[in-house]
């Protein structure tokens, strides 16, 4: 298969003519080089407040609202351009108010199918900006897609950084980790998390991010990163891990063959086995003593 990934500039859009316009543009882009799977980022859709105006994109809790009254309008479109590109989409995540898991809103991202499939998976752990200044929680659980591709899973940003998030997910071929990052530590806190979790679980992981400034939003107003996809480093595999990735803050699609069977081989017969032998950690990790040797 070929995945395409994005570095996504967000862009201070103002009718959803435009908004659509530009999203057909980037889809049609990645089918056109062939893709089988294209990956948006965090927070991409955050755009979508400056429909409403520069007064309420610019208000934290107002621009909450804004992006999630649009988002069935927006999962109707990413459908609709699977459909017609066909070829799996992961669209760029958004805060959500879904009334069945309380007052404040999901980070949630969207899986889209060729043939009109429909998933979805919502961020499990909080940034402290998240938690502690914009209210945005936890949602429902990690979810297994089972696709033409294979296994998807998705860890959102942070998420990445947390292997038993990861082992969760430890069934999947394909990891898709849309990120959103201000500094350049915190997209390598993530690509390191990404590629962490392909180690452990000897699969692919497929990093997208949001590049570029928008300052007409507090909520996502620096952004720093790059397309990513990355493996183990193994047998089928580059040495560094690293099977493709893009130029920083650089605007685009970064795009890699993946060949499944890679994936399958290397579980069963590579060069270590980390993802089979994860279970002989138990009672060796709360086995640590203490000894001086002062």
């Amino acid at each position: 298969m070929k995945i395409a990934t994005a570095a996504y500039p967000l862009d201070p859009l103002t009718t959803w003519a435009d908004y659509a316009a530009k999203i057909t543009r980037w889809v049609a882009d990645a089918a056109g080089q062939g893709a089988d799977l294209a990956v948006f980022p965090e927070y991409g859709a955050m755009e979508l407040a400056m429909l409403a105006g520069p007064e309420v994109a610019g208000d934290l809790e107002r621009s909450l609202h804004a992006v999630s009254g649009l988002i069935v309008d927006v999962d109707d479109l990413h459908a609709d351009l699977a459909t017609r590109y066909g070829l799996h989409i992961l669209a760029a995540s958004a805060p959500v108010f879904d009334p069945a898991l309380g007052p404040r809103p999901v980070n949630r991202a969207r899986l889209f199918s060729p043939n009109g499939g429909r998933g979805a998976q919502d961020k499990q752990i909080m940034t402290r900006f998240e938690r502690e200044t914009w209210g945005v929680v936890p949602g429902g659980p990690l979810q297994v897609f089972e696709t033409s591709l294979g296994k998807i899973g998705i860890l959102i940003c942070y998420d990445s950084e947390f292997p038993l998030l990861g082992r969760g997910l430890s069934d999947v071929d394909l990891l898709l980790v849309p990120s959103c990052t201000e500094a350049l530590a915190g997209y390598w806190r993530v690509r390191i998390g990404a590629m962490a979790r392909a180690l452990e679980n000897q699969c692919v992981t497929v990093m997208a991010s949001n590049v570029g400034d928008a300052g007409w939003s507090p909520a996502v107003d620096e952004n720093t990163g790059m397309g990513g996809i990355f493996g183990p480093p193994d047998t089928g595999f580059p040495p560094n891990g690293v099977i493709a990735e893009g130029s920083l803050n650089i605007p685009g699609w970064t795009l890699a063959e993946v060949d499944p069977g890679r994936i399958a081989h290397v579980r069963a017969d590579g060069v270590v086995l980390n993802r089979k032998h994860w279970s002989e950690q138990a009672g060796r990790d709360a086995a640590a003593t203490y000894q001086r040797i002062s």
